[in-house]
């Protein structure tokens, strides 16, 4: 019995040996290969946190009935022709790389993080005549506004690996396109770009689109030298966020600011955020008159207008109906050059707009105006248009 008990003793020392070995063996990978080490680890870091998809939500339970499938008048035309002349630029192995099913798991997988494994195909792998297609379906899906956003922050992720001496982790190419679906006019399917600090969802289903969750930020957030010099992102967000807080009475500030003081991240629905509950806070936009209103409006298109012109003023449309619903709540100073966190909230939109704590740059643990994330989120269930899809399924069956 003695003997026995020794050996299971022993076999266990060795496991936990081997796990040691192991994982002092990961670490020293990390440290010379993080994105090596990032695909290793990445599959087990998904697994323990995409839990099936319920939606992000203010109290737990989903509000039904919200997104009927409906007939908006606006094409998607140009965008399913823009997918499929990517599609076709491409070869074999590119394009079992780029296609998936409407419904997979694919969509969730994105992650704002430079160390995350990435999917689908990337602009460092294609050709010239590949790159371009890829674009205009970026292009197809966008306004001009949007577009050259996008474009900016994968400038600005080059200005990075610039400052960083580092094009492992950083750099302008370092986005991947993937398509679930097949491109069509009737029949539910849409596109993803993913990369460091710029992730777009872009689900059609005849012609309605949900273009969330779409993330967009930059650290920095301005180019002052180099090569990208003069390219900066995301000012309206900032300036008109402080033009709406600063517009408020004394009344509607101690409503609407939560704290003063910004002293850490604030946004809640970045990466694997599907199924956070997200808590109604702060004004509600009810309150306010006619040129706060305003002023409200201008802020949130900045964010709709990301999307090509005509559904832009669907989402526009739908989140105005829901306006009595809809809250604005601040976190910080209100200053000229102050660092803060917003959030427009309702059934049918979740803006976050975020001045968070260095990463890549260093500097002292505490949130400034070197690095902004931005996440626009569709709540009750229609992130990535699942409960479109889920009307369209069921529909299908009967």
């Amino acid at each position: 019995m003695v003997t026995a008990l020794k050996r299971i003793g022993k076999r266990i020392g060795l496991v936990i040996l081997l796990l040691a070995i192991l994982l002092a063996a990961f670490v020293a990978l990390a440290s010379v290969k993080p994105m090596v080490a990032s695909r290793i680890a990445w599959p087990i870091v998904e697994w323990l946190v995409l839990e099936e998809f319920v939606g992000i939500t203010h109290d737990g339970q989903i509000i039904p009935d919200l997104f009927p499938i409906a007939q908006t008048g606006v094409s998607t035309q140009p965008v399913m022709a823009a997918a499929n002349a990517f599609i076709a630029t491409l070869d074999e192995d590119q394009r079992a790389d780029l296609l998936h099913g409407v419904n997979d798991l694919e969509w969730r997988r994105w992650a704002n993080i430079h160390l995350s494994a990435r999917r689908g195909v990337g602009l460092l792998d294609m050709n010239d005549a590949q790159k371009e297609a890829a674009f205009e379906l970026l292009r197809a899906g966008l306004s001009a506004r949007g577009y050259q956003t996008a474009r900016d922050i994968m400038r600005l992720e080059g200005h990075l690996a610039d400052l960083m001496n580092d094009y492992e982790e950083y750099g302008e190419e370092r986005y991947w396109f993937t398509i679930m679906g097949e491109p069509s006019l009737s029949e539910p399917w849409g596109w993803q770009l993913d990369g460091h600090h710029l992730i777009v969802n872009f689900f059609v289903l005849g012609d309605q689109v949900v273009m969330t969750p779409t993330f967009m930020g930059s650290e920095p957030p301005m180019a002052e030298t180099g090569r990208f010099a003069g390219t900066e992102i995301l000012r309206e967000e900032t300036e008109d966020g402080l033009a709406l807080i600063n517009s408020l009475t004394e009344a509607q500030k101690s409503v609407a600011i939560l704290s003063s003081e910004k002293l850490s991240n604030n946004n809640y629905a970045e990466l694997f955020s599907d199924n956070d509950v997200v808590p109604l806070q702060g004004l509600r936009l009810a309150e306010l008159d006619e040129s706060q209103r305003a002023l409200a409006v201008q802020l949130i298109r900045n964010y709709t207008g990301q999307m090509r012109s005509g559904h832009a003023e669907v989402k526009l449309t739908e989140i105005i109906t829901h306006w009595d619903d809809t809250y604005f709540a601040w976190v910080g100073d209100t200053g000229e050059d102050a660092v803060f966190y917003y959030r427009i909230h309702s059934p049918v939109v979740l803006i976050e707009f975020d001045h968070q704590t260095p990463v890549a740059l260093g500097g002292p643990p505490v949130p400034s105006r070197e690095h902004i994330h931005t996440v626009v989120r569709t709540p009750n269930g229609n992130d990535y248009g699942k409960d479109l899809l889920r009307q369209h399924l069921e529909m299908a069956l009967h």
